[in-house]
C-alpha cells in the first residue's frame, strides 16, 4: 500500500505557527498605529519610511493569509486521507503511541 503525504509531511502545525501568526498580527496593529501617528509629518524620510513600512505591512499580510490557507488546506489533506483510510489511520496512530510510548517510558 502506497500512502502520500506531502501536504500533512509539509504542514507540520505546531505552536510556533500560532506564536508566528500572533506576532505578526501584533506588528500589523503597531505598524498601522505608527502610520495613523506619523500622518501628519510631511517630512521626506518620514515619508519614504512610511512607503518602506506600508509595502512591509503587505507582505507580513498576504504571508499572514498564505499561512493560515496552508494550514486549512493540510486540514483538510489529513481529514480526506483518514476518511478514505479509517482503519489504517487507527493503525498508524495507535503504532506511533506505542512508540512513543516505549520512548518515553524508557529510563
Amino acid at each position: 500500500m502506497e500512502t502520500h503525504f506531502d501536504a500533512i509531511q509539509n504542514a507540520q502545525p505546531d505552536i510556533s505557527r500560532e506564536k508566528l501568526k500572533e506576532d505578526i498580527r501584533a506588528l500589523v496593529h503597531d505598524a498601522e498605529e505608527m502610520l495613523k501617528v506619523t500622518a501628519d509629518n510631511m517630512n521626506d524620510k518620514v515619508k519614504d519610511a512610511r512607503s518602506r513600512l506600508t509595502a512591509a505591512l503587505e507582505r507580513a499580510k498576504a504571508s499572514s493569509h498564505q499561512l493560515e490557507d496552508k494550514a486549512a488546506a493540510a486540514a483538510k489533506a489529513t481529514d480526506r486521507v483518514i476518511r478514505a483510510h479509517p482503519y489504517e489511520s487507527i493503525g498508524v496512530a495507535f503504532g506511533i503511541g506505542g512508540v512513543l510510548g516505549v520512548l518515553v517510558g524508557r529510563k
